[in-house]
């Protein structure tokens, strides 16, 4: 019963880890996301800001992905009552978590992706 109880269990956990890995990439998964999540990284951002950044991105496509990071907890948009209106994208805490993975996926590309165009 131990041996079988010990089977079960790690591939119970070898399953878990799947899910969760299929959840970040739920989130994560999405085209532009963790460029979006890598410019704020730094500080807030505005709009334009995030545009200039990501020049290869419609404005219909990161506003899509704006929204999605705030409705998943990752960032946070404020708005100041200003003329002409002023929104400035900022992390949360949620999202500043992924501070590692995302320096760890920017070191891979260095090291393998040195004729990438």
């Amino acid at each position: 019963m131990g041996l079988s109880a010990a089977h079960s269990h790690k591939h119970t956990s070898a399953r878990d880890d799947v899910c969760y890995v299929e959840r970040a990439l739920e989130v994560l998964g999405g085209k532009w996301t963790i460029l979006l999540i890598h410019e704020l990284m730094g500080s807030p951002q505005r709009f334009g800001d995030l545009r200039r950044a990501i020049p290869e991105a419609s404005a219909k496509m990161l506003t899509m992905r704006l929204r999605e990071l705030e409705t998943a907890g990752l960032l946070e948009r404020e708005v100041f009552a200003e003329v002409p209106p002023h929104v400035e994208y900022r992390l949360t805490a949620r999202g500043r978590a992924l501070r590692d993975a995302i320096e760890e996926l920017r070191k891979w590309g260095a090291t393998n992706c040195q004729d990438c165009d």
